[in-house]
């Protein structure tokens, strides 16, 4: 997966984070960049690991929205697909 997942720009250690662990650094990074305090330098390097972040969160959101939709039960109980709308 993380020969793939570099091809998008998402690097290979970020590729194998879970989404919570992603999200989590991402929320960090969003902190640190809102604070205004870090060297311009520093704060690219880290506005660059937080859309690689991004990146790789949106990707896992959209493989489980295809689990999801492989795994819907009907109102009867029956296993049933129906496609998802993206807006």
């Amino acid at each position: 997966m993380a020969k793939n997942d570099t091809k998008i720009g998402i690097p290979a250690d970020i590729a194998k984070m879970s989404f919570e662990v992603a999200l989590a650094e991402l929320e960090e990074i969003v902190r640190s960049l809102e604070g205004g305090d870090s060297a311009l330098d520093d704060a690219i390097a880290a506005y660059e690991r937080g859309a690689a972040l991004k990146r790789h969160c949106e990707l896992q959101l959209r493989q489980a929205q295809v689990r999801v939709e492989k795994i819907s039960l009907g109102a009867d109980g029956a296993a049933e697909a129906e496609p998802i709308v993206s807006e």
